[in-house]
């Protein structure tokens, strides 16, 4: 299974998140799902706002294209980015 499928034109992400990290960055893969750190602290919906802002600025989209369709309160996360104009260089989404 990946990380990652297609529905039409969206993109479909499974991920684990990693909150409070000393930086913002893809980290690779955390079983099946992409490992993402954030510096936002888990707290009021704080990590997952970061989150969103994080993959519409990676994907080239506007953070209302990025929607969080599973995992609001939990580190696995599952995210429709609508018509993604960018594709990051993340190890198995080049040739998506």
């Amino acid at each position: 299974m990946s990380f990652y499928r297609w529905d039409g034109e969206d993109l479909i992400l499974d991920c684990h998140l990693q909150p409070k990290a000393s930086k913002d960055e893809f980290a690779g893969l955390h079983g099946d799902r992409l490992k993402i750190r954030l510096t936002a602290p888990p707290v009021e919906g704080k990590a997952n706002a970061h989150l969103q802002a994080f993959l519409a600025k990676a994907f080239g989209v506007a953070k209302s294209q990025v929607s969080l369709a599973s995992g609001e309160l939990n580190q696995h996360k599952r995210l429709r980015i609508r018509t993604p104009r960018n594709l990051p260089a993340i190890p198995g989404l080049q040739n998506a």
